[in-house]
């Protein structure tokens, strides 16, 4: 098990599959997305209660497979050389506040990075991209299926991702890759219980209070 304080820098790709960027009407990108969220959003999906923020419009919850990088980048480095573990995650988002954000321009710092804004359950040992691509995850909110994913499905592969980021920003050991959301997003309510499950297995769950 991988402490949190043991998380360095965290990634997100946005827009990495088709039918969710076209669910919130959203051009389709042709590189990828990226933003980060600070280290203090971090929350365990491990049974408890989570607060969110309840006074500032919808909270959308992103289900997303996430990836640990167990080295420095270098150019030329395979993606099965180079992460070490992989977790389920929520990326959360304060809808709302982001639509404005989008119309002036500004970043979506205060949207993406609020405390308890990166929902992640337990890590496990990364069986490498061709068996990831055999098994799904899904989100499940009070016992009902709403979100579904393969990386199959993703624009930018696993290895465009990691080339991209440590071209562009540099990575490390310890720093994690949120790599993006399938469609059927939506809106929490008060009491809802989550549920992130890898290939049939739960790897963390979580409630969600708004306060």
């Amino acid at each position: 098990m991988i402490p949190m304080n043991e998380i360095r820098n965290i990634y997100c790709v946005g827009r990495n599959y088709v039918n969710h960027a076209k669910e919130l009407n959203n051009d389709v990108p042709t590189k990828p997305l990226l933003f980060s969220k600070p280290n203090r959003s971090l929350v365990k999906a491990a049974g408890d209660d989570i607060m969110l923020p309840g006074d500032k419009g919808k909270v959308h919850y992103e289900a997303e497979l996430i990836i640990r990088l167990g080295k420095p980048y270098e150019k030329g480095i395979k993606v099965n050389e180079l992460i070490d573990s992989m977790a389920l995650g929520l990326d959360l988002t304060l809808r709302d506040v982001q639509s404005e954000l989008k119309k002036k321009g500004h970043p979506w710092l205060m949207a993406k990075g609020f405390p308890n804004a990166a929902v992640i359950s337990d890590f496990i040992p990364f069986p490498g991209e061709e068996i990831c691509k055999e098994k799904d995850f899904a989100l499940m909110i009070n016992g009902k299926q709403v979100q579904l994913g393969n990386i199959k499905q993703m624009i930018f592969d696993l290895q465009t991702l990691i080339d991209y980021c440590g071209t562009h920003l540099g990575t490390s050991e310890g720093d994690i890759i949120f790599t993006g959301t399938p469609e059927g997003v939506g809106s929490i309510t008060d009491g809802d219980h989550m549920e992130l499950v890898w290939d049939g297995d739960s790897l963390g769950q979580c409630t969600f209070k708004l306060g």
